[in-house]
């Protein structure tokens, strides 16, 4: 079930249009995204790299800073300890570049997914040690690593933690005591003690600001590091990261500088995933670019990934870049097999009436047990932890829905987990096998959600109808790019919306074409890319059991929803017309 919701947020709307050379529509557009006051709408519609923070606001930036500039003036050598998705590779890959290019010595680790787990591991450290490692910079993790760091630590070794995940915590009498590790110096901008004004970064724009300030304090000069950004993009959105203040910045920018990038790598990638350049934009980050990144970290190893990112030969690129390409085209063909699964343990087990689903899929490769959550997710609107077997008990990774903070959730079940972390909309865990079914009874009897919190909530900028649909409009909506979470494309909707008659397309038959007629007799032609079984569902339960084959039969008169859309331009041999893509029916 759905709840719609009509934003109705007020502003003077002419004052805002006449002040930016924007329409009514866009000025209220951008209130529905709780951008307010001139300068906030400013930096809106035209943020640039200027706008950015001072990263030396960050806490512990400047221990950080002393501790490089002595290691690098001292040749020590110095070890950047990753992660094997898109963010942590990211980052891993803007430390190395960064610290070499003031000539450092510098290499990298990135944990196995499934030798090491997530994070800094003893075993890593160990290796760095072996190695002769004196400094090691953390980046997309340790803010969580206090009994590795400790470690590191008793081996005379110096670490730097950068890291953007929620700081564990006790609480003590009622209170909550953030706990640190016992590093050198502690950038997160979660702390509790920290004064940036953003919290939002993802774990490569830490690491950017980092290299940042560093480079400014030895005299060069940041724009240097442009390249670096395109970087930051690709990991802001492929870590879901919200695209507002500074996120939404470092996307657009880095965005433009990713059309044109001179990274052989990234080249190799666009080429091979057939992506036009010039229309490159969020979405192929989040669905093309980020998954073929993260396969190597699910089915190999990250650290191919990295490599990608690192290539300086253009052929060695092509060929990095078809590998990851396959490895991704397998995951694909891995995760709709776990998806099936899942489901049908949802509805044949009895278990589709807990708030919080735990699924545990012992032939799910792990890897894939994120993905599989955020896939149930949508189609139950639950949090969802997906387990599957590990080398050591258990472990899996949950995807969560807006009104439950999945972290402290698990914070309420630590006794029975092995070892948990994440944030609000995401997390991983593990645990003895034998602590599942007990897991699972806890996060249920703990859930504090409503019915109401478990109906998708779907947020309508405005009734707007067809003949609005212009061109000129889609331009002007532009404006608003990137989107993505925290900005997302304006939904527009329209009452008893008639559907004249419709045909299925596509090589999969999975998208619905239709005609459609709205209150003011406006005629648009329509395309639907959802699930069709939704779509047939909502129709036929209004119209009957046959109403769908109606519809495509072309005896579907008099048949009317209601819909949630986004304006669209269809081009076809060279001919530009208006459509909508819908997005919801009711």
């Amino acid at each position: 079930m759905e709840r719609w919701v009509m934003l109705r947020k007020g502003a003077d709307f002419d004052k805002i249009s006449r002040t930016f050379g924007i329409s009514r529509r866009l000025a209220s557009l951008i209130r529905n995204r709780n951008i307010q006051g001139e300068a906030e709408i400013g930096k809106y519609l035209n943020g640039t790299l200027s706008d950015l923070y001072d990263g030396m606001l960050l806490k512990d930036m400047d221990k950080a800073i002393d501790i490089l500039r002595e290691k690098i003036a001292e040749a020590k050598k110095l070890r950047v300890i990753g992660d094997y998705d898109i963010d942590g590779v990211n980052a891993a890959y803007i430390l190395m570049e960064g610290l070499k290019r003031l000539g450092a010595e510098v290499d990298s680790d990135i944990p196995d997914r499934i030798a090491d787990g997530y994070g800094l591991s003893e075993e890593l450290i160990r290796r760095a040690y072996e190695d002769h490692v004196d400094t090691i910079l953390t980046c997309d993790n340790g803010i969580a690593a206090g009994e590795e760091i400790a470690y590191a630590k008793h081996l005379g070794m110096t670490v730097i933690v950068t890291d953007h995940h929620e700081i564990p915590y006790e609480e003590i009498d009622g209170e909550r005591r953030e706990v640190l590790p016992a590093a050198d110096a502690v950038i997160d901008p979660k702390r509790a003690d920290c004064d940036y004004p953003f919290q939002g970064l993802c774990g490569a724009a830490v690491a950017y600001k980092l290299i940042e300030c560093l480079h400014e304090s030895v005299g060069r000069d940041a724009e240097d590091l442009d390249d670096l950004i395109e970087n930051v993009a690709i990991a802001t959105v492929g870590d879901v990261m919200d695209l507002v203040d500074e996120n939404r910045i470092f996307v657009k920018e880095g965005l433009a500088m990713l059309r044109r990038t001179s990274n052989p790598g990234l080249k190799a990638l666009i080429d091979c995933t057939g992506i036009q350049k010039e229309q490159l934009n969020a979405y192929h980050i989040g669905f093309v670019l980020g998954p073929c990144l993260n396969a190597s970290g699910r089915l190999d190893t990250a650290k191919r990934a990295l490599e990608l990112l690192c290539a300086k030969d253009a052929k060695e690129a092509v060929v990095l870049a078809g590998d990851l390409k396959g490895l991704n085209d397998s995951r694909k063909d891995m995760t709709a097999k776990a998806v099936e699964t899942a489901i049908a343990q949802v509805e044949e087990e009895g278990i589709g009436e807990d708030k919080v689903l735990v699924l545990y899929l012992p032939d799910c490769h792990e890897s894939l047990a994120g993905i599989v959550a955020g896939r149930i997710r949508e189609r139950y609107y639950r949090p969802v932890f997906v387990i599957t077997d590990g080398r050591e008990g258990v472990k899996g990774s949950g995807r969560s829905i807006e009104t439950y903070h999945m972290y402290e959730a698990l914070h309420e079940c630590e006794k029975l987990l092995l070892r948990y972390g994440g944030h609000k909309m995401a997390a991983g865990l593990s645990l003895e096998k034998k602590n599942l079914e007990a897991l699972r009874r806890t996060l249920n009897e703990t859930c504090r959600l409503t019915e109401e919190d478990l109906m998708e909530k779907v947020v309508i900028d405005m009734e707007l109808p067809f003949s609005y649909v212009t061109e000129e409009l889609v331009e002007e909506l532009s404006l608003l790019e990137p989107f993505g979470k925290g900005n997302t494309k304006p939904v527009f909707a329209g009452r008893n919306i008639e559907l004249l008659n419709g045909k299925i397309l596509g090589k999969n038959k999975n998208v619905l074409k239709l005609r459609v007629r709205d209150e003011q007799e406006a005629v648009i032609n329509a395309v639907y890319f959802g699930n069709l079984e939704t779509f047939s569902e909502t129709l036929c339960r209004k119209y009957g059991a046959y109403a769908m084959d109606a519809l495509l039969s072309g005896d579907g008169k008099g048949m009317k929803l209601s819909l949630t859309y986004y304006p669209d331009i269809n081009e076809y041999r060279g001919k530009k017309s208006p459509q909508i893509v819908i997005t919801h029916c009711q």
